[in-house]
């Protein structure tokens, strides 16, 4: 069983590596996307970058997404070496990353609502009338389709594979 829970760690560390990976190839179009998008809403082009917003695989896009992959590989090499401390871990941080799962697919799925709202929060009137939904979409553009089939499979194997985990360590 040990071996089972070893291989889900190692399927929700591929997935969470997936993320920047994916960023760092098409984030630089996504990012120019964006730029032209505010060019033709009349707003400076360096709005986001001045406001910490981007698209591609920097700072916390790559260094959270690694360090959660760092932790799930580490869970795998306990499984694996049948260790006692194993399931205690598994059961620690498999459920963070559960819940960790969930506080992405939330802000996924209210992105515009938060960007709007932190745009409106820096008080500038440039950024108070950016179409939000356009911008977003322009950024989305940057990508290639599949990319959403992959953020939907990805969400798939953390939530199935970190579920599958705990009932598996529970059941040893």
């Amino acid at each position: 069983m040990n071996v089972f829970v070893a291989v889900l760690q190692m399927l929700v560390a591929a997935a969470f590596v997936s993320i920047p990976v994916v960023r760092h190839r098409y984030g630089g179009t996504a990012m120019a996307g964006a730029e032209a998008e505010l060019e033709r809403q009349g707003v400076r082009r360096t709005a986001l970058t001045e406001n910490g917003m981007r698209f591609d695989a920097g700072g916390h896009e790559t260094a959270a997404p690694v360090s959660v992959a760092v932790v799930m590989v580490a869970l795998a090499g306990f499984n694996l070496a049948d260790s006692s401390w194993a399931g205690p871990l598994t059961w620690i941080f498999q459920s963070l990353v559960l819940l960790g799962n969930c506080v992405i697919l939330y802000s996924q799925l209210t992105a515009e609502k938060s960007v709007r709202s932190a745009f409106a929060r820096k008080g500038d009137p440039m950024l108070a009338r950016i179409d939000v939904a356009a911008l977003l979409k322009a950024a989305e553009n940057g990508f290639p389709a599949w990319v959403w089939t992959l953020q939907n499979v990805r969400h798939v194997v953390v939530f199935g594979a970190s579920a599958l985990a705990l009932a598996t360590v529970t059941v040893i």
